[in-house]
């Protein structure tokens, strides 16, 4: 199991680079990760959902998704809550102290996923959530120490010394920590080290002076992670283009599935911007998306505080275009109906009025995978649905696209404002390079999943080289 001193200390790129090093020795090996918080998720092969990072390990172990490689699945709606997914399907929403009285019940559910796994593989690499040092958060802990003791999972502590103080974060750790859950650990590394790595020989002996724990090794900075589906929307670092097709993405505070977004980033004449809150849609923007959101009417009024409505009726009247995705595809429609109170509480709000189409919450979610006809082009791609509610309106008249021969989706006359709830479908090159050449950008021929493909062979090579591979598999049992 791979804890971290801190959230967002590489823990996810970490197991899905030693998964592929592992699948290339030849093992069979699945990631697991009891409980996830993210808004990013990816449907699985029996029909539930599981967090984007353990769909990144599995394709890294060369397995379909599966539910129980992430059974506890936190998805915030607000601040203080956030809907329960457990083994792939929703099981309620919760505030954060309702929760931490749940956990002990799902530890059941957690043990029976993970026992599962552990049967039909030679190895599960497991992952851990934010930190074990969170002390005042380990009774009924599931997702680090609780998870280790309960199924007897040999612990590494992962530090990042790019963030400074790794030497306290280790070392810190083991004081605070209960001397049980301590003697769970097999040992450390260090990651994301910029520079001569032998300049941080004395810090790495002073750990192992102090902690008495093994050292499995310093490993470099990885250049390429960004090639890899980002986990958290922070992570999203496409490179800084001056130039291309200016895509603009609204950064919602709930923003999901954003993943949606990653083979743009690796489209050479595509300029990708991640608009945060306080900044104006840029007047040179040719595409403007609203992503997906776990929260449409709380997204919504983000949407408006920040100007945006404003910015966008401008971006329309000077011909710009607009895709809504899931959550921002019912944003564009004349009104958000949740009479039920499903994301929140009850209510009805107006929305952006670029679509005539209405949406009404319902408290039953929509996980499949589809195959899908863009309804403009006739190009074929696939992609999944992963939401809540029902849209309907006379610009559905005009689907973005088909699916089983059924409309999905809705556009505007002119076709410059489109909607759809189909996730993913940048993924297809065929489709992405089509619906580019659309808005003006030259094709480039990128294939995005073979990319993809030969960066996590990088990073397991890159971790072959910097970490004691052998040792850290030796730990397992």
């Amino acid at each position: 199991m791979i804890q971290g001193t801190g959230s967002n200390v590489g823990k996810s790129l970490l197991v899905a680079g030693l998964c592929r090093a592992a699948r290339r020795r030849g093992l069979s090996v699945a990631p697991f990760k009891p409980q996830n918080m993210s808004n990013n998720a990816a449907v699985t092969s029996d029909g539930g959902e599981i967090g984007r990072a353990q769909a990144v390990q599995a394709l890294a172990a060369g397995l379909p998704l599966h539910t129980d490689m992430n059974p506890v699945l936190l998805k915030p709606e607000t601040d203080v809550g956030a809907q329960v997914v457990v083994q792939g399907q929703r099981l309620t929403t919760a505030q954060a102290r309702a929760y931490q009285a749940l956990k002990p019940q799902l530890l059941t559910r957690v043990i029976e996923s993970f026992g599962r796994l552990k049967t039909a593989h030679d190895l599960v690499l497991v992952e851990g959530a934010g930190s074990p040092a969170e002390v005042n958060l380990r009774a009924g802990d599931i997702a680090n120490m609780g998870f280790a003791r309960a199924a007897d999972v040999p612990v590494i502590l992962a530090g990042d010394i790019d963030r400074g103080g790794v030497i306290a974060q280790i070392v810190g750790t083991q004081a605070v920590i209960d001397p049980e859950d301590a003697s769970m650990i097999a040992g450390f590394l260090i990651n994301r080290f910029r520079g001569d790595p032998s300049l941080f020989d004395d810090g790495y002996a002073m750990i192992e002076a102090r902690t008495g724990w093994r050292g499995f090794g310093v490993c470099p900075w990885f250049p390429d992670a960004w090639k890899l589906p980002a986990e958290d929307a922070l992570d999203l670092d496409a490179p800084k283009r001056a130039e291309g097709l200016h895509v603009v993405c609204l950064a919602f505070s709930r923003i999901a599935n954003f993943d949606d977004l990653d083979p743009l980033a690796h489209e050479p004449g595509v300029r990708l911007t991640m608009l945060g809150p306080g900044r104006a849609i840029p007047g040179n923007a040719d595409l403007v998306i609203l992503p997906g959101t776990k929260s449409t009417r709380g997204d919504l009024a983000f949407l408006r505080a920040q100007g945006w409505d404003v910015d966008l009726a401008a971006h329309v009247r000077r011909g710009g275009h607009v895709l809504g995705i899931c959550g921002g595809y019912q944003m564009l429609g004349r009104e958000v109906a949740d009479p039920e109170g499903v994301e929140g509480h009850a209510g009805t709000d107006p929305g952006l009025g670029l679509l005539e189409i209405a949406t009404r919450m319902t408290p039953e979610k929509r996980l499949t995978e589809v195959e899908a006809i863009h309804a403009p082009s006739g190009t074929a791609f696939r992609g999944y649905e992963i939401h809540i509610g029902e849209t309907d309106g006379p610009d559905r008249v005009r689907p973005f696209a088909h699916v089983g021969g059924a409309p999905e989706g809705a556009m505007s006359a002119d076709g410059r404002i489109a909607g759809s709830y189909l996730h993913g479908m940048f993924r297809d090159d065929r489709f992405r390079a089509r619906f580019l050449r659309g808005l003006g950008a030259a094709a480039t021929g990128t294939t995005y999943d073979a990319t993809v493909e030969a960066t996590l062979d990088a990073l397991a090579a890159h971790l072959e080289a910097h970490l004691d591979i052998d040792g850290l598999l030796a730990t397992a049992r």
